[in-house]
């Protein structure tokens, strides 16, 4: 496995990769690697002759009051996981090296971000917007995995590649759960025994919206509702928000019908967890 570090090595391996004909998985991640990430690796690995992950702290998707400099790292651990799983090529390019100077040109999210945690992080998009258009030039990839754990992350860069015709497959892989029903994060380290028992209610709650959907409850409120009740009463999380929304546009809908998106956030007290479940509802005639 080799670690690149440069633009210039990336893009020309990427491009002999290409010319001798072998198809890239691209993996673009933060670092501190956890299952969730495994699970794109392995994915990634049985689909391409190639795989690439990137790890890179990119500073662009930090707003005011979010502190850049206290995201977890641990390279070498990042490093044994991806050997691990099969990939040949870890990207660990610098903020230097990926921010050389004063840009001239920023990609700018025009919709899909004012809703979910897009709502209360304002810009958080555009730095995500950039950064991939940036790595989709360097490491030219066939096809790129991305967890729907962040599902409005997928619905935004869904969005990119769309509008700005860039020639990859991306290729969205569901959220890795632990056994009770958590969703799979770096974050889950931070919840106190008790919060983490409580945790597990999360995705409780979107199975309760789920069962009910099921059983021909189609007014979007009357779901909501009964999310956080089910919040309220089994923890002490603070509830951010609960929502329902068309997907991938991220519209608010009325009666429930097509692919929508039962999404969540809640705050203990060192940790902001999210989740959601995409289902996709039959319109009763």
């Amino acid at each position: 496995m080799r670690v690149i570090t440069t633009i210039k090595e990336m893009q020309g391996l990427a491009r002999t990769f290409r010319l001798e004909g072998r198809s890239i998985g691209f993996v673009p991640t933060m670092g501190y690697l956890h299952e969730g990430h495994m699970a794109l690796m392995e994915k990634a690995r049985n689909e391409n002759d190639i795989v690439v992950l990137s790890i890179f702290v990119n500073p662009l998707q930090f707003g005011e009051g979010e502190d850049l400099d206290a995201y977890p790292r641990d390279f070498e651990h990042d490093r044994k996981a991806a050997e691990s799983k099969g990939v040949d090529c870890v990207f660990y390019p610098s903020p230097e090296e990926m921010y050389p100077s004063d840009s001239t040109v920023k990609v700018t999210v025009q919709d899909r971000t004012d809703v979910l945690c897009g709502r209360s992080r304002p810009g958080h998009f555009d730095g995500v917007a950039t950064v991939l258009t940036k790595l989709f030039n360097i490491i030219m990839p066939d096809r790129a995995y991305f967890g729907l754990k962040d599902a409005q992350q997928v619905a935004v860069v869904e969005g990119l590649v769309a509008d700005l015709n860039i020639p990859v497959e991306l290729v969205p892989v569901p959220t890795i759960r632990e056994g009770d029903g958590l969703a799979k994060s770096s974050r889950n380290v931070y919840l106190s025994p008790s919060e983490r028992n409580q945790a597990k209610e999360l995705f409780r709650s979107l199975q309760l919206a789920k069962e009910y959907i099921e059983n021909g409850e189609r007014n979007p409120r009357e779901i909501i509702t009964l999310m956080e009740d089910w919040l309220r009463t089994h923890t002490d999380a603070a509830i951010d928000y609960v929502s329902i929304y068309s997907y991938p546009q991220l519209k608010p809908v009325g009666a429930l019908s097509g692919k929508v998106i039962v999404a969540l956030a809640v705050k203990f007290s060192k940790a902001r967890l999210i989740d959601n479940l995409i289902l996709e509802i039959e319109t009763r005639g």
